[in-house]
């Protein structure tokens, strides 16, 4: 038996978004722009999957912008905003534990003459909304900051952006990086007060290479790429129309994430209380992180030896995101671990396909790995 815990990597494809993947290549491939019957039904196909999106966030469907995914989601709404409103300042507010796909951005944009400014965490990855308020001034143009954080699962205070704007007279937009959340918890972008919002198709058990940025009607952001009228010029070229039916699909295949939520937080639980029981384990992400996403280290002993040994027995982790492709966690030095922790820290990721089986067979690898990875030395 196969046990899969990194989901926040990405999420098997669910059969819905198979068939949906499938359907659209074989039946509906026409081109959405064309002007004819086969590119009528791909253009109806398009319009109705971005109403299914819509649905999941309460929102318009004008206001869902089809892209490649979460990162270039992610660089549309932090450059485009960036630059739609330097004119009005120049301040861009963030943390220090954000995605590399917005830290990155970041920092090319301070390169570029902006000013931005990274809060600090705590050693549970999470800031204080009081340094939130006091960085935000009347010259910051935008805020964006991770719903939750892909390696640790801790909840960031995203409706208080909206307040700190309103308290510092700044015309600040406010994005919320929420590929993460999306599907895992309810999720409404006008509830959090949020202008712009990033959700991932593969991260809810969709295809890859499609993904979502949310605009708020009236909100103008700056176009990256051009040349064609699709998506309202935001993000021209042909759509993806397979892989948008399939992210679709996974979409309207979503559980109750309310109801999801008490379930995962029942295995999380379940597995913690086990972990915790295995000496030299201590777990790094907060106790309200949510509960999907559980970072832990195994004391003395480095994260590519277990990593090797769980694969080696079908038990699949990571030790942080899979964009940094290895290198030490940027958000775990940013939490002050200490080098025992930061040298061997494992990320559990959950779906809603996670079994209490699975679990158990993650505990009983961990514990063996200690035996005979230590024996080995």
């Amino acid at each position: 038996m196969n046990a899969y815990f990194d989901n926040s990597a990405t999420t098997a494809p669910c059969c819905e978004a198979v068939n949906a993947v499938s359907d659209a290549m074989t039946r509906c491939w026409g081109n959405p722009s064309s002007l004819h019957r086969a590119g009528n039904l791909a253009n109806e196909l398009l319009e109705n999957s971005r109403k299914d999106i819509a649905n999941r966030l309460s929102c318009a469907p004008e206001e869902i912008f089809f892209t490649s995914g979460g990162t270039e989601g992610n660089n549309l709404a932090v450059i485009g905003a960036a630059h739609q409103m330097r004119r009005m300042g120049r301040r861009i507010v963030s943390t220090s534990v954000e995605h590399s796909s917005i830290d990155d951005t970041l920092n090319k944009l301070e390169a570029d003459g902006f000013e931005v400014i990274k809060l600090k965490v705590d050693n549970y990855g999470r800031i204080n909304e009081k340094d939130l308020y006091a960085a935000v001034n009347s010259n910051t143009i935008l805020i964006t900051m991770m719903l939750v954080n892909n390696e640790v699962g801790s909840i960031m205070p995203i409706q208080a952006a909206k307040r700190a704007a309103m308290m510092a007279r700044s015309p600040a937009l406010i994005h919320c990086d929420a590929v993460q959340a999306f599907g895992k918890m309810p999720l409404k972008p006008a509830s959090l007060g949020v202008d712009l919002m990033t959700i991932s198709s593969h991260k809810i058990h969709g295809p890859k290479g499609v993904g979502a940025l949310y605009i708020r009607k009236g909100v103008k952001i700056k176009p990256r790429t051009f040349g064609g009228e699709q998506e309202k010029k935001i993000r021209p070229g042909t759509e993806a129309m397979p892989a948008i039916a399939g992210f679709a699909a996974a979409a309207r295949a979503l559980p109750d994430p309310a109801r999801e939520l008490e379930h995962i937080t029942m295995l999380r639980d379940y597995m913690v209380a086990k972990l915790i029981e295995i000496p030299d384990v201590v777990i790094n992400s907060p106790p309200d992180a949510l509960p999907y996403v559980t970072n832990i280290s195994v004391l003395g002993i480095k994260s590519e030896p277990m990593l090797n040994f769980l694969s080696e027995k079908g038990i699949f982790v990571s030790s942080g995101s899979a964009c940094s492709k290895g290198k030490k966690s940027h958000v775990l030095l940013q939490m002050g671990l200490d080098r025992k922790r930061l040298d061997s820290p494992i990320r559990i990721s959950f779906s809603r396909y996670t079994t209490v089986q699975e679990i158990d067979a993650l505990i009983l690898g961990i514990a063996e790995a200690k035996k005979v990875i230590r024996a080995a030395k």
